[in-house]
């Protein structure tokens, strides 16, 4: 592989180079706690680029920026290097970002043929951009995008390859097992009912709980059962983070008797079973108080073995397809749409409540629905010419292909319904639930996945047959989000998210949990300033589906298929500068 050229001058990138801010910085934000989904690898290469040097070729850069949610500001994000005199670059330093799945992230890729050492980019030659999404470039075939690059009027500008590569710094999990001896009495009759609590240190010193045993009844020298954790959640990928060991006595009441605590890290756990992972369990107060203590106890580690996780990543990239279809409830209990109140009021100014649900949730998803044809049905509604009431009827007016093209399209059937149909009810889920099933029940080999968004004002009319829909879907390939709008009480939408009790229908439970429930108006500000909001609530929304994705292809023992192999862009001879 050839290093790439440089031009005269050219200094290596740092604070005091000539272009200071970098890809490969990716400024770490001190005042999110949160923990990254997945990072993320982009490699940029570039083919038939605008020529603009007389007596020789381009020397391209490629500069990234990103949108900001609120503002919509474009800000640079990072650089590549410059390669000299060539038209088709493949530029050797990436951009390494953070990969949301909830969050829609667009992406503005400018290229520039550098003409002198300025780090100002309105001193060198605009070779044109190119707009795209992150979830675009991961969801693409291979996760490889491939796009003509656009912004000088009558020029073919060339195209750009933009490859994303999820970052493996992170993913492994962890399996462990522990036991303890001799741990301190605290029950009066019997021994004591031990469990473990491990927490993680932050920055700042403070402690963050990560993990609780089960508790092992009446004796002093338990023996836990395995557990899995992923090193993310265990110490955030720092091998070296503090991470702190309470042991605790069970009481029934809750108020948890503190046996005592030791600490240990990543590092020394991955030793595994050995002298160095026996820890004298540790009571502070006791060891100020009692000159002769030695401790609480030990408690020992028993195995330690490491598992990489495959991630919702490397089913899209082996080319698992998500399929997201969209329905509305059209029942009368939304109100009058030619009335203000009415959640489905018919505004020339401003999208009503559905349809800024359907917009804001609907951005995101599109992204990794490859053809971007959404199957949008309604319910709830008397339909012409005869009347009659329908509980899954096609948007678009076609009952044989209620396909519409884009979220722009699934907007503009919804528009066109709510001029023809008469707002209805009963508000029965079960049938479009059921619609969906039907699809997903035909591929289960993990080739595909359903996802069925349901727009409601909440009240329903079917919650036994929803109910047992959702029970049944949940052994199959799907996931159901439901966006409540509107004012009402939204405790029948609770019970069907499964959240704190698990949905069971005729004494049977949910496989696993599919449904994720979302009110609208908590996303909603006081400023009428909808952007913010949406974005909140579509990463709400789609926060849960990764982990429903995965329980699914983990309950099927389905592995996810081999990417494609990885674009490699042909060897071109470099020329140099004489």
């Amino acid at each position: 592989m050839f290093a790439p050229e440089k031009p005269a001058g050219w200094q290596e990138p740092g604070r005091s180079g000539v272009f200071p801010n970098m890809a490969s910085v990716g400024d770490f934000n001190v005042l999110s706690s949160s923990i990254p989904a997945t990072k993320v690898e982009l490699s940029v290469s570039c083919r038939n680029l605008l020529d603009r040097d007389t007596f020789s070729k381009s020397d391209p850069i490629c500069v990234l920026y990103t949108q900001a949610i609120g503002n919509k500001e474009w800000r640079e994000f990072g650089r590549t290097e410059v390669i000299d005199n060539t038209l088709n670059p493949d530029f050797v330093r990436k951009f390494i970002m953070d990969y949301f799945f909830e969050e829609r992230e667009n992406l503005r890729f400018d290229f520039y043929d550098v003409d002198s050492k300025s780090p100002n980019l309105s001193k060198h030659d605009f070779l044109g951009q190119m707009f795209c999404t992150l979830g675009e470039i991961v969801g693409s075939q291979g996760s490889r995008l491939e796009k003509s690059i656009v912004g000088i009027p009558g020029k073919k500008c060339g195209t750009v390859i933009v490859t994303a590569e999820e970052l493996g710094c992170c993913r492994d999990s962890v399996l462990m097992q522990f036991c303890a001896n001799k741990l301190d009495k605290k029950d009066f009759f019997g021994k004591s009912d031990p469990f473990l609590v491990f927490h993680r240190s932050n920055e700042d010193g403070s402690f963050t709980i990560c993990h609780k045993t089960e508790v092992v009844k009446n004796t002093l020298n338990p023996v836990w059962q395995a557990f899995k954790i992923s090193v993310r959640a265990l110490c955030n990928g720092d091998y070296d983070r503090t991470i702190k060991v309470e042991v605790y006595d069970w009481d029934r009441d809750g108020s948890h008797d503190f046996i005592g605590e030791f600490t240990t890290s990543y590092r020394e756990l991955s030793r595994g079973q050995s002298q160095f992972n026996v820890y004298e369990v540790i009571n502070p107060k006791k060891k100020g108080k009692k000159k002769k203590y030695v401790n609480s106890g030990t408690v020992t580690l028993l195995s330690f073995l490491i598992e990489t996780e495959v991630s919702f990543l490397d089913y899209i990239k082996g080319g698992t397809q998500i399929n997201f279809t969209v329905a509305i409830d059209f029942t009368a209990s939304n109100g009058n749409p030619s009335q203000p109140t009415s959640l489905h009021y018919m505004n020339p100014y401003q999208l009503n409540a559905y349809g800024m649900a359907l917009k804001a949730v609907g951005e995101i998803i599109q992204d990794y629905d490859s053809d971007k044809m959404f199957p949008a049905l309604g319910f709830g509604a008397r339909l012409p010419p005869d009347g009659r009431v329908s509980h899954e009827f096609a948007l678009n007016g076609n009952p044989q292909n209620p396909y519409c093209h884009g979220i722009d399209g699934v907007m503009e059937a919804y528009y066109r319904s709510l001029k023809s149909v008469q707002l209805y009810g009963p508000t029965n889920f079960a049938p479009v639930i059921n619609h969906v099933a039907r699809y997903a029940a035909s591929v289960k080999d993990g080739s595909q996945y359903f996802v069925l968004l349901i727009i409601t004002d909440g009240v329903i009319s079917d919650m036994a047959q929803t109910k047992e829909s959702i029970v049944n879907a949940s052994k199959l390939p799907m996931s159901i989000i439901i966006v409540g709008v509107g004012p009402a009480e939204f405790d029948a939408m609770e019970e069907l998210d499964g959240d704190v009790v698990r949905i069971s229908s005729r004494g049977k439970f949910a496989e696993r949990d599919i449904v994720q429930f979302v009110p609208f108006r908590d996303y909603i500000d006081r400023s009428g300033n909808h952007v913010l909001s949406m974005a909140r609530l579509a990463k709400d929304v789609l926060a849960e589906i990764p982990e429903q994705f995965l329980s699914y292809m983990r309950v099927r023992g389905i592995k996810p298929s081999p990417a494609p192999p990885p674009y490699t862009p042909p060897i071109h001879v470099l020329q140099t500068q004489i």
